[in-house]
């Protein structure tokens, strides 16, 4: 029997849902509700949630942001910034259900699509939790900045921050 796969915008009252994935996908990594809110309320266009069967199994916050400025984890963005350069990958978790059904790979292309019809020179994120080689499979390597360091070192120790040119 076939599931049914949808990535949908996300609303207001899939926010319990994504904070429920978030606690399950990133125990490492936790987030405030506020920060998911505030993601959707900055930048809906940005934001999907993945459903099988109905059920949400994943979602992504994504949003414009400045090249090799990341935002901090668990911290409000307060706004998009008006001279934004880069397609930022804030969180794409699927729940272990979701993985292995093309559901990852369909978003990824939706992510590259939006950031170049935007016009932004690149799409970036922050890779945890041995992420590297899904991102690395999609076309991102990683890039070495040192001034990021700091940042990259309080997600953990094998964070590393990719790019990929539009």
């Amino acid at each position: 029997m076939n599931s049914t796969i949808v990535w949908r915008p996300l609303t207001k009252s899939d926010l319990p849902a994504v904070a429920e994935i978030a606690r399950q996908v990133h125990p490492s990594f936790p987030e405030d509700d506020a920060v998911f809110a505030e993601r959707l309320a900055l930048y809906p266009d940005g934001t999907r949630l993945l459903e099988i069967d109905g059920l949400a199994s994943g979602y992504l916050l994504s949003h414009p942001w400045r090249f090799k400025q990341l935002p901090a984890l668990n911290t409000l963005l307060g706004a998009v910034p008006e001279d934004a350069d880069t397609y930022y990958v804030h969180d794409l978790a699927l729940m272990p259900k979701a993985r292995g059904t093309g559901a990852a790979a369909a978003i990824v292309g939706e992510i590259l699509r939006h950031g170049r019809a935007h016009g932004l020179a690149t799409t970036s994120l922050v890779a945890v939790n041995g992420s590297v080689p899904f991102w690395h499979k999609h076309g991102f390597r990683a890039l070495k900045a040192p001034e990021l360091d700091e940042t990259l070192a309080s997600y953990e120790p094998s964070a590393r921050f990719m790019t990929k040119p539009a």
